[in-house]
Order: C-alpha cells, then sequence, then structure tokens
C-alpha cells in the first residue's frame, strides 16, 4: 500500500481511466499500441514504469492530447535517484563526514559550474546538489566536521574547461578551514585503489557508510563494512599529505594546469 500514491502508481491509474472512458479492454487496447497486455497490467497497477514512447502511443490511441506523456514529467522533476534519497538523509543528520573520492571533487564542495558539467546540464539536479551543500553553512544545528582526502588525478581531470577547474580548485582551498579540511593523496600505489566512499557520523556515535559502485550508491550500516570503511579511510589519510602541502599542491595546479 506504501506505492499507492507514488508518481508510478499514480499514472498507472490515469491510463486505467483513459482506457476505460475508451472503452477498451487491456487487450484490446495491447492491440492498437503493439505492446504486450501483460506490460499494460503491470504499468496500470503501478508495477512497471511506462516508457516515453509507450505513452505516446496510449495518448495517441485514447486521444488524451497528449495528457499522459506530460504527466510523465515527474521524472524529470526527481532532484535525486531515489537509492540516494536514504544517504541524503544521513548526511543532513552527520556530525562529521569522512570522504575519500579517487575520481572527481566530492558533491558537496562542487562549484555550480563543476557539478553543471558532471549532470549534463540537468538543472533539476544542480539545485539538487548546490541545496545539499547548505549543510556546511548552516546555523542550527552546527555544519559537520568534513575530512576530505581527494586522489591527486583529481586536480588534472579536465572537467569542463580550464575556467571550471580553476575555479573548482581556488573554492577548494577558499573552503578549507577549522571544520573542513582537503587533503591529496599523491599520484602511485595506496590504499584508496577501490573506489569512492563517504562515512557519516550521526549524533549518536553510530557510522553510516555510502559507497559508489558502478550503477548506484549504496548505504549500509553493516558493522563489518563500516569497520572495514574506517580502517581503510584511515589508511588513506595517513598516507595523504599534510593539509599546508595539500593546499600547495591544489593551488599550484589551479595556477599551472588550468590558467
Amino acid at each position: 500500500m506504501g506505492d499507492f500514491y507514488s508518481p508510478q502508481a499514480i499514472w498507472g491509474r490515469e491510463l486505467r481511466h483513459y482506457r476505460q472512458e475508451a472503452g477498451l479492454t487491456q487487450a484490446q487496447l495491447a492491440e492498437k499500441i503493439h505492446f504486450s497486455e501483460s506490460l499494460i497490467s503491470g504499468v496500470e497497477t503501478g508495477q512497471l514504469p511506462a516508457s516515453p514512447e509507450f505513452a505516446r502511443c496510449c495518448d495517441d490511441v485514447l486521444v488524451t492530447g497528449g495528457a499522459l506523456q506530460r504527466l510523465l514529467d515527474w521524472r524529470r522533476g526527481q532532484v535525486y535517484p531515489s537509492w540516494f534519497g536514504k544517504w541524503r538523509d544521513k548526511e543532513q543528520m552527520a556530525t562529521t563526514l569522512r570522504t575519500y573520492q579517487p575520481l572527481l571533487i566530492p558533491g558537496l564542495l562542487q562549484t555550480e559550474a563543476y557539478a553543471r558539467v558532471l549532470l549534463r546540464g540537468n538543472e533539476t539536479a544542480v539545485s539538487g546538489r548546490l541545496n545539499r551543500q547548505l549543510i556546511l553553512t548552516r546555523e542550527d544545528p552546527a555544519p559537520p566536521c568534513l575530512r576530505c582526502v581527494i586522489d591527486e588525478a583529481v586536480l588534472h581531470r579536465p572537467i569542463g574547461g580550464p575556467e571550471v577547474m580553476r575555479e573548482q580548485l581556488c573554492r577548494l582551498v577558499s573552503m578549507i578551514g577549522p571544520r573542513l579540511s582537503v587533503q591529496v593523496l599523491p599520484h602511485g600505489m595506496h590504499s584508496g585503489l577501490l573506489g569512492g566512499f563517504v562515512l557519516a557520523t550521526l549524533a549518536d556515535g553510530a557510522d553510516v557508510l555510502y559507497a559508489e559502485t558502478a550503477v548506484r550508491g549504496i548505504t549500509t550500516s553493516d558493522r563489518d563494512d563500516v569497520s572495514a570503511a574506517v580502517e581503510r579511510f584511515e589508511a588513506i589519510r595517513t598516507e595523504a599529505l599534510p593539509l599546508n602541502m595539500s593546499i600547495d599542491l591544489i593551488t599550484e595546479a589551479a595556477e599551472e594546469r588550468w590558467t
């Protein structure tokens, strides 16, 4: 019953409404739009998502004036992928965040221009990412303590043009303060070659892990996973350059590589 009001389920009920108005059974509609009856049934019950092509065919046959295609716009309005919502809640409540990123500047520290390139100009997603960053400047509760380690390669990976990169690296240096540190892990073999992750420490002292995979991020409080990640973060941080040397390296990259 929990998904009864999900956008997908609501869309399915709209389809059923228009189909019944047209006096068609699922089988008759299937014949006219050349999609299977089982797909129509799955969509109407909210079990299956409708594709834009499916919506267009239904609109044409049921003469809805394009209503079903317009209703699919809810997908574009999703600020975060569904799997990310769970992590975002933890991030908002964290008192400390520790993150290691081998490929990119961490999302909480990205400039608008850098984020826009990564999110391929999806403005809803860009504003969602910038909105997440408000935790770093909030007054109540106090902002989380943020400890970042990035791989040196991140400073040289061209995301957008030189201007975007220079602005991003200068922003990174300007954000460093008592509650926010950025350390660089120099090129070479190190403990961080397995991928990026974030650890959130909550007010009750519990740690939650967000680990990135090729297809989605995974949020877990599994004790073994979390303690392995804590151990790995400490190892990575030990191998990273101290804060002052890291700042010098980031500044050097901004001035020499991206000017």
